[in-house]
């Protein structure tokens, strides 16, 4: 058997593991993503194999986080694909706008880049004081990122740019002050965020959505994992609620695509059918 082989063994044994012991269902995320992320977690942690790697986080916690910093964590931006954000200024806001009040749910927000990105939209086309956002992850770690909104401020430029391409109706220097190398998000922003730890694997529904973004999330998930997510999605939408996913990411070979229209093609901005 050659080592490529054991390692797929070891691989399978390891997310049981971390299953069973910590109750973080890997199981069904797409093997060549997992396994990259975990050879970077083994390396860096100057262990040889990904058994030694299921020996040490069985028995010691503060390892197990470590392990899901490297499988959980993604680097974003604010108003990363601008694109998507001015669609969703453009063409669904003027939709949105018909409700008294709104709920919008940023599925694994990690460390809040488009929870943010999508706070700043809502206020600046009058949505927010009407609207309550949930920010989930099961990252507790990027949770508190996300509820803290300090940022590199080597990252601020590009941020801004997006901000702008966006749309953006305001200077986004009026959302942050600077200061020992970090952008303090205003917490104004966050003042009607609810920070919550749920698993599209696991976990249930959060209901009466009328807004769902969950970009580049489910690329990392295989083909059975993303009918679930999909299916959780499309039962938290109201009818004619609106879900957006990230550029790599489609509905179309999912189980559940009859249940949505197309609303913006190409930045997969989908709309759930009435029934």
């Amino acid at each position: 058997m050659d080592s490529e082989k054991i390692e797929d063994i070891e691989i399978r044994l390891l997310l049981e593991a971390i299953y069973r012991r910590y109750h973080y269902d890997f199981r069904n995320y797409a093997q060549a993503s997992i396994k990259r992320r975990l050879r970077q977690a083994r390396d860096r942690m100057g262990l040889k194999t990904f058994s030694a790697l299921q020996d040490k986080l069985l028995h010691d916690p503060a390892a197990a986080s470590r392990v899901l910093r490297f499988m959980t964590v993604q680097v974003s931006d604010f108003f990363r694909d601008p694109s998507y954000f001015r669609a969703i200024r453009e063409k669904v806001v003027p939709h949105l706008r018909t409700y008294p009040s709104l709920k919008v749910w940023i599925a694994g927000c990690s460390a809040g880049e488009e929870l943010h990105s999508l706070a700043i939209l809502f206020r600046e086309e009058g949505l927010e004081d009407r609207t309550l956002f949930y920010a989930t992850d099961i990252n507790q770690e990027a949770l508190e990122i996300a509820a803290r909104g300090i940022y590199p401020v080597e990252r601020l430029k590009t941020f801004t740019e997006n901000h702008r391409l966006s749309g953006g109706k305001s200077s986004l220097s009026d959302y942050y002050t600077t200061g020992y190398g970090g952008a303090v998000f205003d917490k104004s922003l966050r003042e009607r965020v609810v920070f919550s730890d749920h698993s599209l694997v696991t976990d249930a529904v959060f209901s009466e959505m009328h807004l769902i973004s969950c970009r580049n999330v489910m690329i990392y998930f295989d083909r059975d994992l993303q009918d679930r997510a999909i299916g959780l999605f499309r039962d938290s939408l109201i009818r004619n609620g609106f879900l957006g996913l990230g550029s790599k990411e489609t509905l179309r070979f999912s189980a559940h695509s009859e249940d949505f229209a197309d609303f913006v093609r190409e930045e997969k901005i989908y709309q759930r059918r009435k029934a």
